[in-house]
């Protein structure tokens, strides 16, 4: 009687499906990814602006007004970041609630030893900030995953 000998190995086709199968699954891992890093950071951001209100209140209370910064062109957002910045920590009761942002969040990346940091978002874009006399309460603005104002995806707290 003859025994067959079973044939091991796989054919070009049944490779080419498995190569297939997993790179599927691995465009759907890495889409999820990016996904939960996005939604990550717009929290991030969200955190960031509901302690930026908290200290814009703080302030409001010890002062009575709000930091005015009436010039809206997003262009100058650096120099508002700075302001905005300058103008909380000078008050002690305020920078106990700066204290709280994130190390990454605080930087002196566009000026000098002389100027005030700035506040930037997950994204490492510099946060915007408005308050014309007479509004309700100051905007600050996060230009949002595409990094430019005045898009869609911009964060802001209002």
């Amino acid at each position: 009687m003859k025994t067959r000998n079973p044939i091991h190995g796989l054919s070009l086709i049944e490779m080419l499906i498995v190569v297939g199968i997993i790179a599927l699954l691995a465009t759907m891992v890495i889409s999820v990814a990016s996904r939960i890093d996005t939604q990550a950071k717009e929290n991030g951001t969200e955190s960031l602006l509901a302690l930026l209100d908290s200290a814009l209140q703080e302030y409001h209370e010890f002062t009575g007004r709000f930091p005015e910064q009436s010039e809206t062109d997003s262009a100058n957002a650096v120099a508002h970041s700075e302001f905005l910045y300058s103008e909380l920590s000078a008050i002690p009761s305020v920078r106990k609630i700066l204290n709280k942002l994130s190390p990454s969040s605080v930087d002196n990346k566009s000026g000098t030893a002389e100027t005030a940091a700035e506040i930037y978002d997950p994204w490492g874009t510099v946060l915007d900030y408005r308050y014309i006399p007479g509004d309700h309460f100051p905007l600050v603005v996060s230009a949002g995953p595409d990094k430019m104002f005045g898009t869609a995806d911009d964060i802001s707290n209002r």
